[in-house]
């Protein structure tokens, strides 16, 4: 199609709720909005110190979903939700009474795991992706109180309010799930951030840099066909290749440090093995790709490991 025949205008976007031709629609607009408000940021800072301090220890790679290979959080929430929506629809049911009241308080009793690895989670985010994630975890309180104030009117003989509690908490939750979803999809929390390493580095041996050229015992980013990688010389002139970008957040490894044998990325602390990229803590939870390595006449060249 020729340049001359696209329309010269786009459609009107006044009271469009959904994007289409026209733009992003009042929906994502709002959800920008939200990502570039900086108004709360030292009370976002606060929180996450708060956060960070509580003492979880192993834990908290647990919560994080280090185990699973990816982020547990998703997987939590899939207990209350379904919990929670099998309930209103047995409120549409007669003689559903006991069985609704029961699936109300099993979504309020795996809320809690829930809550915990979705907040570790949200802590080691970066600033856009902690506003729309603060906004995310108040929809969620928000759904919880309602769903605790309609199994307390149930309990108390009040049917008809406990329905309609219930029924607001389940819009309120799915609000709050939608800005999960913005988080996962369109900010990529949680997502590998490495990931795209094995689909960019063509197979087979590439030039990284020459021996004399790395430093020993200093993280060093180099380009390698194209992608960027991290390389560290030991005292034996044997180097270790990582893909540069953390899996986690994408955060620069070439800037972090050295402990025992692994790499910590600068910006959360995740610490990946020098020898084969396994990330030994989180919050990442996706290993670091790594290259095998030789040094030819000087020249440092590394390839993918599969």
């Amino acid at each position: 199609m020729r340049l001359s025949t696209l329309p010269h205008r786009l459609p009107p976007t006044a009271g469009r709720l959904l994007p289409d031709a026209g733009g992003p629609g009042h929906v994502l607009k709002a959800a920008d909005r939200l990502e570039r408000f900086s108004g709360a940021d030292k009370l976002l800072e606060l929180m996450q110190r708060m956060v960070r301090a509580v003492p979880l220890g192993r834990a908290r790679d647990g919560l994080h979903g280090r185990w699973l290979g990816h982020p547990v959080h998703p997987l939590l929430v899939q207990i209350p939700l379904g919990s929670w929506l099998s309930a209103a629809v047995l409120d549409a049911v007669p003689g559903q009474r006991r069985a609704a009241r029961f699936l109300i308080a099993t979504g309020l009793l795996a809320a809690a795991p829930a809550a915990a690895s979705g907040w570790v989670d949200w802590a080691e985010l970066n600033r856009r992706q902690m506003r729309v994630g603060i906004v995310h975890a108040a929809a969620n309180i928000t759904g919880v109180a309602l769903y605790v104030t309609s199994l307390t009117a149930r309990l108390r003989g009040h049917e008809i309010s406990g329905r309609m509690y219930g029924w607001a908490g389940l819009g309120v939750v799915g609000i709050g799930g939608a800005l999960g979803g913005h988080l996962a999809y369109r900010l990529a929390a949680g997502a590998n951030h490495a990931e795209a390493v094995a689909q960019l580095v063509e197979p087979g041996w590439h030039y990284v840099a020459d021996l004399s050229d790395l430093p020993q015992g200093r993280p060093t980013r180099r380009d390698l066909d194209g992608v960027a990688v991290v390389a560290v010389r030991r005292p034996d002139d044997r180097v270790h290749v990582l893909a540069e970008h953390c899996s986690h957040l994408a955060g620069p490894l070439s800037e972090g440090t050295l402990e025992d044998g692994c790499l910590r990325c600068p910006w959360h602390g995740s610490t990946f093995r020098l020898t084969d990229g396994w990330n030994v803590t989180g919050p990442a939870t996706a290993p670091q790709p790594a290259f095998d390595t030789r040094v030819t006449d000087g020249r440092v060249e590394a390839r993918l490991r599969t």
